[in-house]
Parts: structure tokens; C-alpha cells; sequence
């Protein structure tokens, strides 16, 4: 059954996960050297796997946010595949969590995991309420970083879809975030908007899984709306984007995130 054979699929590269766990890549962008009368330091640690560390995300957002007057410091402590419940489980996650004083801390799950129920209570939830508490005790504030929907759906699951497969993610996000009370960064959401919009951007890889460089720089743009509360609308940092792609993705994160500050609010402990 295709359903079995999805299960047995998760299971296997969850298993894969857990062996690989001296893979865990940290990296650091540049830090918050002190600089007398500089604004305050923002710490960010991501918490996730290739959907972070695929175009560098933490980077990207660094360089977005210096751009707007910023000082940031990011890290991020990924394995390409894992699951929160891999990250729950890891010392090197741990590790990473109680090295800095960071101010924020973003989890991300895996693509597929917040898509079925089960796999939510499962997996997910548990693994999120266990991070949760753990940044919550070094006085840092969780963030959950909503991703997208495959290109294509997921068919074997009754997502035929980008947008039934997006939904159904949107869905377990809201659910443990609402839990929790801890806040999203609505990368989704604007993921959303950008494949509707006219002409349509190419925000996937050829896999139609992970990000091209447009769909990292939105999500980058999402982070900076959410945490600063500022636009990142007129950002003077592009990447390799034309400045008409980056302001389209400027434009779609401000109106996502900001003009609906009751759902989307800002993180807090």
C-alpha cells in the first residue's frame, strides 16, 4: 500500500538520521564584535535540516538584517533529514543550544512530518514541547519556521497538490504553535502567495522540494518581518536576485507577515 510504503520511507530516513549524528553542521555567521554605542545584538540559532542549510538561510537572514541596520549573530545546528525528534534526542543539539545566549531559537520539522496527523503526535509535537522547554530555560524565545509543500503535492498521501499539501502543513504548525504559544515565521504562507502570483517565480529546486535561491531570500524575508516587526521592503541586500525579483519577495513577506500582526505575532518567551 502506498500509504505503508510512506511510513516505512519516513521510518527509514528518521533511523538514518539518528546514525548521523556527528554530522551535525554548526555554523556561525559573523558575530556581534563590540562596537561602543552599537545597536543591540540579535541571537538567532536554527534548529532543522536541509530547508535551513541548503543556500545557507541562516546567512542569507544575517546579511538581510545588517543591510536594515541590524547587528545579528546566527547559527544553526542541522543534518540533512532530520526531524525535531532527531533534535530532542541529539547532545550536539544540546550543545549548540546552551553555547550562546541566543535570543531567538527557530525549530523547523521536516517537510512532510506536520503534513499527516499522525506523524504530528508522533513525532512532532512531543519532540516541539521537549525544545520548547529547553529553550524556554535559557530564557530565549521559540520560533517555528513554517515551510512549504513539494512542488507536486504528495500523492501517496492524498495531497495531489502543492496547495492540499500546504494546507494540511499550515495545519499542523498552527496546531502545536496555538499549544504552545510560541509564534511562526509564515514562510508558507508567503510561499503561497508567491506561486499564485503573475508571472509566477520559481521558488523550488528541479527536485520541487527544496529552495531555489528566491525561495531561501523569501523565507529570509519572512524571518526579518517577523522578528524585527520592520518591512524588509527597500533592503539593499539582494544576493545573486535582480533588485525587481528581491523587491517582489520583499513586497510579498512585508504584506504576509505584517499587515495581519494579530496572527502572526512577534516571538515572545
Amino acid at each position: 500500500m502506498p500509504w505503508l510504503r510512506t511510513k516505512a520511507i519516513l521510518t527509514a530516513a528518521g533511523a538514518v538520521a539518528v546514525v548521523a549524528v556527528g554530522l551535525l553542521t554548526l555554523k556561525m555567521s559573523a558575530g556581534c564584535a563590540g562596537e561602543e554605542g552599537a545597536p543591540a545584538c540579535t541571537r538567532v540559532l536554527f534548529i532543522g535540516n536541509s530547508y535551513t542549510t541548503v543556500n545557507d538561510l541562516p546567512g542569507v537572514f544575517a546579511s538581510l538584517a545588517r543591510s536594515g541596520g541590524h547587528r545579528v549573530e546566527t547559527k544553526s545546528a542541522a543534518v540533512n533529514g532530520w526531524t525535531l525528534a532527531n533534535h530532542a534526542d541529539s547532545p550536539a543539539t544540546a550543545t549548540a543550544l546552551t553555547a550562546g545566549s541566543w535570543d531567538i531559537v527557530v525549530l523547523q520539522e521536516q517537510s512532510q512530518i506536520p503534513a499527516i496527523e499522525e506523524f504530528r503526535q508522533t513525532q512532532m509535537y512531543p519532540a516541539a514541547r521537549r525544545l520548547i522547554s529547553s529553550i524556554r530555560n535559557r530564557a530565549a524565545r521559540p520560533l517555528f519556521y513554517l515551510t512549504w509543500g513539494r512542488r507536486d503535492g504528495w500523492p501517496e498521501t492524498g495531497m495531489p497538490t502543492y496547495a492540499s499539501m500546504q494546507s494540511a502543513i499550515d495545519d499542523g504548525y498552527l496546531a502545536i504553535a496555538a499549544d504552545q504559544q510560541v509564534a511562526i515565521a509564515p514562510v508558507g504562507d508567503a510561499w503561497a502567495t508567491m506561486v499564485a502570483g503573475t508571472p509566477r517565480m520559481e521558488l523550488w529546486q528541479e527536485d520541487g522540494s527544496h529552495p531555489s535561491e528566491a525561495g531561501t531570500y523569501l523565507a529570509a524575508c519572512v524571518f526579518y518581518a517577523t522578528i524585527f516587526r520592520e518591512s524588509p521592503k527597500g533592503l539593499g541586500y539582494h544576493g545573486n536576485l535582480s533588485a525587481q525579483v528581491a523587491a517582489r519577495i520583499q513586497y510579498v513577506a512585508a504584506e504576509t507577515v505584517l499587515a495581519d500582526p494579530a496572527k502572526w505575532p512577534a516571538p515572545s518567551e
